[in-house]
This record gives C-alpha cells, sequence and structure tokens, in this order.
C-alpha cells in the first residue's frame, strides 16, 4: 500500500471561559503558521456565557508579550457541526473533557457523524499522564503566563506528533 499524506487537520480548543480556549487558539495558530497539515484552528465554549466577547485582557497582554500580535477572536460556543468539522476537538480540563463526550455521546446515538477525537489538550504534557490547563480568570495575573506556558507546550508536543504520523512509515 503506498504512503499518502492525511488530509489537513482541523483543531479546535475548547473550554468554557474567555482565558484559556482564546490562548490555545492564539498560541497554536502562530506556532502552526505555514504548516499545510492544519486547515482550521478555532476555540470555543461548552456554554454560550461569553458569545461573542473578545478575549480577557490579560489574555491578548499575555500572547503580545510573547511575540502574537495578530490574534483576534469573537467568543462561540461549540456547535454539533463541530464534531464533524473538527478532526481534533481539546478541551482544557476535566470537567468540559466530559461535557464534550456527553455532546459527541448524543450525537452519535442520533445517527450523526462525529470524526472528531475529544481529548485534554494536556495529553500532549510530555508526562506519563496528562494534565489539565489551569484556570487563570480568578487568579492572579501571572496565572496566564501559566496557561501560556502549558498550551505552547502541549501545541507543540502535538505538531511533533502529527509530523511524527505523517512520517514515510505512516499509514
Amino acid at each position: 500500500m503506498a504512503d499518502r499524506q492525511p488530509e489537513c487537520t482541523r483543531f479546535g480548543a475548547v473550554v468554557s471561559v474567555k482565558g484559556r480556549s482564546p490562548m490555545a487558539e492564539g498560541v497554536f495558530r502562530s506556532l502552526a503558521k505555514g504548516n499545510a497539515r492544519i486547515a482550521t484552528v478555532d476555540s470555543c465554549g461548552t456554554g454560550a456565557y461569553h458569545t461573542l466577547d473578545p478575549p480577557d485582557s490579560r489574555t491578548t497582554l499575555t500572547l503580545q508579550k510573547n511575540g502574537i500580535n495578530d490574534y483576534q477572536h469573537g467568543a462561540r460556543q461549540v456547535t454539533k457541526e463541530d464534531f464533524n468539522n473538527f478532526d481534533y476537538i481539546f478541551a482544557m480540563d476535566g470537567w468540559n473533557l466530559r461535557d464534550l463526550q456527553k455532546m459527541q455521546r448524543g450525537i452519535e446515538r442520533r445517527g450523526q457523524k462525529s470524526r472528531a477525537q475529544v481529548m485534554l489538550l494536556g495529553e500532549y504534557a510530555g508526562k506519563a499522564s496528562a494534565e489539565e490547563v489551569v484556570d487563570p480568570y480568578y487568579g492572579e495575573d501571572n496565572g496566564f503566563d501559566v496557561v501560556f506556558e502549558q498550551v505552547k507546550r502541549f501545541s507543540t508536543n502535538f505538531l511533533k506528533s502529527l509530523e511524527k504520523d505523517s512520517g514515510p512509515n505512516s499509514s
């Protein structure tokens, strides 16, 4: 069987607050720039609390401090279509992961398609066990630096795993 390049990957980050998910989207977009394997990057929440709102100002400042100056985002809620439009949907924490898995099971029970792999972004922590992305929203401003470090490390590891999967021996 001849080796073939997989289709472009669609990356989705999901969480219900305005800090972690947009941070993950901004970092991932920056890291994946020019990567022909990445087709779409988006983030959304499991709740509709902040629909159309921009990211928390501390998220934007942290991204800018780390050289990501071209990121814009308006919050939206995850939809059933996301489970077919994305190859990966990453939750930032266990609470949101369970919500997403429940949504996915409901979609599949109704006989609708769901191609997305739903998992914690922290499964790409580079450790024996997954990490949850901390919620910096109600904490100190340096919590946003911690989230930046986490999502950069996880996203970098995820991109490396995609490259490894598309190597000459992948099927």
